[in-house]
């Protein structure tokens, strides 16, 4: 298995959404925030090649909205879905599999593009994963998390046939080293690559834990459907984590992309702070 992470830019997002009841005199000390009170979070994404696949996790925010769409997250950073693939050696036509960990707009947006009038696939020889749970929890949205799911970035990836539901249960291997673990704090059924890379586990924590903060039980995002769920979540596969020895991947945290942990006095926080190509 060989990894490379792929940037794909950053985004600002309210603060107080992200950090939930956590109070700003606590988080702004660790992500200071703008004048608005917003903050800047990586869209950062993983390249994963095992067993002759190259399989893209997750996509960012994309391109394709309009300039409206664009004026609410700030976007800057010089790094793009695209480019990053291919300063990593490939081509968007190398991505066999497009690995979703769930379809909010920061995580998907990227899979489609705009080709004319047309909304087509970004990678036209891929095949697109999510699953059925998931897929029409946001083709069907409630009323929390309609902004969030947007049918440009979805139905596209249906109507080119593309699309493929993974079928597993929790813990269930989606290729060689590569197992799924669902959680549903966040939203329905996220999955959440489970990687077995040099010797070593890593957790692709999408937004179950969006930042290395994120760390300590009460600091969950506003944004998740059934907090208590995600604390709950966060609990079990903090403690296996810790016990196993796993490195954890952080999608979202503008600064630290991967953390080992530790047993402390006051729970399990992070003890060194690392890099993919580090490993």
């Amino acid at each position: 298995m060989q990894l490379h992470t792929i940037n794909t830019g950053l985004f600002k997002l309210d603060g107080g959404a992200m950090h939930g009841v956590v109070p700003k005199a606590l988080w702004n000390k660790l992500n200071p925030s703008d004048d608005n009170n917003m903050c800047s979070w990586a869209m950062r994404c993983l390249l994963v090649e095992t067993d002759g696949r190259l399989i893209l996790v997750d996509t960012g925010i994309g391109d394709k909205q309009d300039e409206k769409f664009f004026g609410h997250y700030y976007l800057h950073g010089n790094d793009r879905l695209i480019q990053s693939i291919q300063n990593a050696g490939y081509s968007p036509d190398d991505i066999t599999d497009v690995f979703l960990t769930h379809l909010h707009f920061d995580h998907v947006g990227g899979a489609v593009k705009r080709a004319g009038e047309k909304l087509v696939p970004t990678f036209k020889n891929a095949t697109y994963w999510s699953n059925a749970n998931h897929w029409d929890w946001a083709i069907n949205p409630n009323d929390r998390e309609k902004a969030s799911f947007l049918k440009e970035n979805i139905l596209p990836i249906q109507e080119s046939g593309q699309l493929q539901f993974f079928e597993g249960k929790d813990g269930d291997t989606f290729a060689s080293g590569f197992k799924v673990r669902l959680v549903n704090g966040h939203t329905e059924s996220m999955m959440l690559p489970q990687l077995e890379y040099n010797n070593q586990t890593i957790l692709y924590c999408a937004d179950l834990l969006p930042s290395m903060h994120h760390l300590p039980m009460p600091w969950v995002m506003a944004y998740d459907t059934r907090p208590l769920e995600t604390m709950k979540e966060k609990k079990l596969l903090l403690e296996e984590a810790v016990a196993q020895n796993w490195l954890l991947y952080f999608e979202h945290d503008a600064v630290n992309e991967l953390c080992s942990l530790q047993q402390t006095d006051r729970g399990i926080r992070y003890k060194d702070i690392l890099a993919v190509s580090q490993l």
